[in-house]
């Protein structure tokens, strides 16, 4: 019994130091599993921090570098407005000297002028000298003196038959030029309007500058997908509050002009928002082309057009030529052709319909390869136009031979609206050319020793070399240089060509 109890005692014991042990053995994996759980804890904290940090530099990084990135683009705009102001600068100085070299150019003239009148009045005295010693020398025969005499009158009667014809010549054109003056003063007078020469950018207001970055985008996504939808450059610069449209196409530039607008007032700009938009605009602008070409056939009072040359007017509307607006002056040379016609006695309705759809070919001449004028004729042609429309048209700036008056009629009234000053904007190239061109067609011609072109291009005044070119000579030369300038140069207005032949008498005393 007392064996029983001392195993049983031992039992209890081992049992309670084997509890104890395990007990511990538990506590002391736990503690290294808690241990091992806080180091894992704590790398993986500094692993969040590392990259964190990383993060951080990186966007600083990139922020660093897109500042860089506008900072050249800004350096880089600034270089080229610079370098297009010293080409202006350059240009201002070349016109300078140009127009310092044309008023040499009249000083010479009109000292030439004064040495003919003192010419003139020295061939005077000599003449009168001459026949005082003609009626001093009386030991002459009666047929020498009536040989002289004939030989005189002759010469006198030639003089005063060349002097009538000049006149006579120049009565009928003074009288031609009253009448066409006359007729057309009053058709200008009656259609007389304003132009403002168009541009080839648009700027669009900000509410802040805020809305610039938002219409940059992230990293320039929205502002690549609206130039992208719409065709034009999107200019940000420093400019306060605005934003620069710039494109050659005013089609495309007003598309873009109004999307810009929607979206800044809609507040959602993204890409996809940009190509829901601009796609919507292009739909409101074909509806605003064809109201624009409706109300101008109205004005115009032209009536049974087609849907489709109705359409085409409209989109003139947003077209220029020398920064004259297309579908204005379309309409003004219709109104200066019905009255032109009116005057005339011609027909009315064929020259105002031919003039308003003469510039019709400008409309999708960028699509269509060959001139305007018979770009146009062709499309009025294909829509039902009368041959005597189609002619006018493609006639009015030469591709033709014009046949008809009113042919005639539209050409004039297409000059007249673009000759008006203000109507169109001409580069100063352009205005050089054309006057070394006139300069060259006259130096072009035997007997002609120089030639000026003056006033803008309007008058060319030529000097000839009287041993050449005598005075009947001098008016033929006048008008075959008015037909070579007709023929081969295309001008606005009209031109003035003065012929000067100097005369010179020497005689020696010994």
């Amino acid at each position: 019994m007392t064996t029983i109890l001392i195993a049983l005692a031992f039992l209890v014991v081992g049992c309670a130091l084997g509890a104890a042990a395990a007990y511990f053995y538990m506590k002391s994996r736990a503690e290294s599993t808690i241990g091992r759980a806080e180091l894992e804890a704590q790398r993986i904290v500094e692993d969040a921090e590392a990259r964190k940090r990383e993060a951080a530099l990186e966007a600083k990084d990139e922020s660093i570098r897109i500042r860089n990135e506008m900072d050249r683009e800004v350096a880089n705009r600034r270089r080229e407005v610079e370098r297009i102001e010293r080409r202006i600068e350059q240009k201002e100085e070349q016109l300078d000297r140009k127009n310092e070299q044309v008023d040499k150019r009249d000083r010479n003239l009109q000292q030439r002028e004064k040495q003919l009148d003192t010419l003139e009045e020295e061939l005077k005295g000599h003449k009168t000298r001459q026949e005082e010693e003609l009626q001093r020398v009386a030991n002459m025969t009666t047929d020498q003196a009536r040989e002289i005499l004939l030989r005189r009158t002759e010469d006198d009667m030639r003089d005063l038959l060349s002097r009538r014809v000049h006149e006579l010549e120049q009565e009928a054109k003074a009288e031609a030029d009253k009448r066409a003056r006359k007729i057309l003063a009053t058709t200008i007078q009656r259609i007389a309007s304003d132009y403002v020469a168009e541009t080839t950018v648009s700027v669009v207001p900000l509410p802040s500058d805020d809305m610039k970055g938002r219409i940059i985008g992230r990293e320039g996504r929205n502002i690549r997908a609206l130039e992208q939808a719409t065709g034009v450059d999107l200019i940000v610069d420093d400019t306060p509050e605005a934003v620069t449209l710039s494109g050659f196409d005013p089609v495309r530039r007003e598309i873009a002009r109004r999307s810009l607008g929607k979206l800044i007032q809609d507040g959602r700009i993204h890409p996809a928002r940009i190509e829901e938009v601009v796609n919507k605009t292009k739909l409101e602008l074909e509806q605003v082309m064809r109201e624009e070409g409706e109300k101008v056939a109205y004005e115009a009072n032209v009536q049974g057009l087609h849907p489709d040359l109705i359409k085409l007017l409209g989109r003139l509307k947003f077209r220029t030529s020398y920064g004259q607006n297309v579908l204005a002056h379309s309409l003004e040379v219709s109104l200066v052709a019905a009255a032109l016609a009116a005057e005339l006695g011609a027909d009315v309705n064929v020259a105002k319909t031919a003039a308003l759809l003469h510039d019709i070919g400008k409309a999708v001449d960028h699509e269509v390869d060959g001139p305007h004028a018979l770009i146009g004729a062709d499309i009025a042609r294909r829509l039902g136009r009368s041959a005597r429309i189609v002619h006018a048209i493609a006639s009015h700036h030469g591709e033709e031979e014009p046949q008809t008056v009113e042919a005639f009629i539209v050409a004039t009234a297409d000059a007249i609206s673009g000759a008006r000053p203000g109507a169109r904007r001409e580069m100063v190239e352009t205005y050089i050319k054309r006057l070394e061109a006139l300069e060259a067609v006259a130096n072009s011609f035997d007997g002609v020793e120089k030639s000026f072109a003056i006033q803008a291009g309007r008058e060319v005044r030529i000097l000839v070399q009287p041993d050449r070119v005598d005075d009947l000579a001098a008016a033929k030369l006048a008008r075959d240089i008015v037909r070579k300038i007709e023929e081969n140069l295309e001008y606005p207005g009209q031109i003035k060509i003065t012929v000067i032949r100097e005369t010179r008498a020497i005689d020696y005393a010994r």
